[in-house]
This record gives structure tokens, sequence and C-alpha cells, in this order.
């Protein structure tokens, strides 16, 4: 039985699991989509989202080399990890997460499989014809509103001394 085990299995041992995912995750890194079944897709979704998450958490060079390291050791494909980190992170930096989109492609004709579209979500031109370049992460803070206050101040300060130069020029008026 497995009761509240979370993990799907795909029907392999340990081993087998693990070399299926890697490489499906290789292949979705240098073809920014692939056409599979719809478990292999959810196991792949949890696979490689923590791995693009990983390549965003760069402030220093051993620290990005440590990611490299750590990446490539899920991979085991060093062409898939310099694409990750070369053209994919710069693209995803802004994005908090859901870094992947599935899409639902029906059954396969020969074993009645429900067969699934796994994407990278920022680079399918279709969805993204609108959007921008992305731009850097935002910086967080603990502090709320630091700055919408800042501007709404100086918001009040012009109409305020916009306000007082109309109230002078209608006193001049009359």
């Amino acid at each position: 039985m497995r009761h509240g085990d979370k993990i799907n299995n795909l029907g392999r041992k340990k081993a087998h699991r693990e070399a299926l995912l890697s490489n499906l995750a290789s292949q979705l890194i240098v073809h920014k989509r692939i056409v599979t079944t719809l478990a292999k897709a959810k196991a792949l979704r949890t696979y490689i989202e923590p791995l693009i998450t990983k390549t965003k958490k760069g402030d220093n060079k051993e620290s990005i080399s440590h990611q490299h390291r750590v990446v490539f050791s899920y991979l085991q494909d060093k062409s898939a990890t310099k694409e990750l980190f070369t053209v994919v992170a710069p693209k995803v930096l802004s994005r908090p997460g859901g870094y992947t989109r599935i899409i639902k492609l029906g059954i396969r004709p020969g074993d009645n499989a429900e067969k699934a579209l796994i994407e990278l979500v920022d680079f399918n031109e279709i969805y993204t014809k609108g959007a921008t370049k992305p731009a850097e992460a935002a910086k967080k803070t603990r502090r709320s509103g630091g700055a919408k206050k800042k501007a709404t101040t100086e918001e009040t300060a012009t109409t305020e001394a916009s306000a007082e130069t109309s109230s002078e020029e209608t006193k001049t008026n009359e």
C-alpha cells in the first residue's frame, strides 16, 4: 500500500526513475517543450522547478559555481546545465515560480495513455507576444510600501502647491 506516499513511482525502480526524469529535464531545457504522458509531465514539473530556482541563487562567483555543480548532479548533462544557466535563467529571473506549463493533448491511440505537452512558460511566443523584456528581480524588503508612501507624499505636495497657486490667482482676479 502507498497510503500518504506523495511521489509517483511511474512503475520504475528508483535509479530508473531518476534517469528518466534527468533525461526528460535535459530535453525540456534544450527544446523548451516536450510531449510525454501526463503522469511523467507532472513528475517532471516537481523535478525541474527546484532546479530552475537554483539558477537564480547566485550572489557571488562561488555561489554560482556551487549551484552549477548541484544542478549538474541532477541533470548529468553539461550542455543542458549550461543552457539552463545562460539562456533560461535570465528569462525567469523576475518570475517567482511556476516556470512550466502542462497542456493536456488527449489520448495516445496505441495504449490509451493521456498525453501532455510540458513547456517552459517564458519561451512560448504565442502567450508572451505582448510581454516586454523581463526586469530584474524585485528586491524583497520587510517594510510595507516605503516607496509607495514616498510617491504619495510627493503627489500630495504637488497638488497642495497647485491648489495654493490657483487660490492666489483667484484672489488676484477678484
